[in-house]
């Protein structure tokens, strides 16, 4: 395990935050490992990761919808997620080849890791998401071809 993920481990310790699953990726050149939890927004419970490793960068991954793109929505999910990424800076919008939506936002941390600021990212994720007219709600939109 890198310093950094022993940095994240120690402050989930510290804050007493028992709502992870770290997973050490085997035979990783970048040491990866993955802080798995899950994330509420508009009821539902959404796959949530950290990923932390031995480059500069922490990923934050909500998976907001599994397997959303097809093909008859794959136009209007590129259409809203290139919106959500314009309006919104800390924010990626995306679907991988799986066609899952995902949503990333990286951090860079040099040597230190600061749990606080993972968390304060969190927050704006839920505010972001589950806002009046929040980006969960515009992007399901989009999937669900309304």
């Amino acid at each position: 395990m890198t310093n950094k993920a022993e940095q994240f481990k120690a402050y989930l310790d510290e804050k007493e935050i028992k709502v992870f699953e770290i997973e050490e990726l085997e035979n990783d050149e970048q040491e990866t490992v993955a802080f798995r939890s899950r994330m509420t927004i508009e009821g539902q419970s959404l796959p949530l990761v950290v990923i932390v490793d031995k480059s500069i960068f922490t990923m934050i991954r909500v998976q907001l919808q599994a397997q959303a793109q097809t093909p008859e929505n794959a136009n209007a999910i590129a259409a809203a997620a290139n919106a959500e990424n314009a309006r919104f800076k800390p924010f990626k919008v995306y679907t991988n080849a799986g066609g899952d939506l995902l949503l990333d936002v990286c951090l860079s941390f040099m040597n230190d890791l600061n749990g606080d600021e993972i968390y304060v990212l969190f927050d704006s994720i839920i505010a972001y998401l589950n806002g009046k007219d929040g980006g969960y709600r515009r992007l399901m939109k989009a999937v669900w071809g309304e």
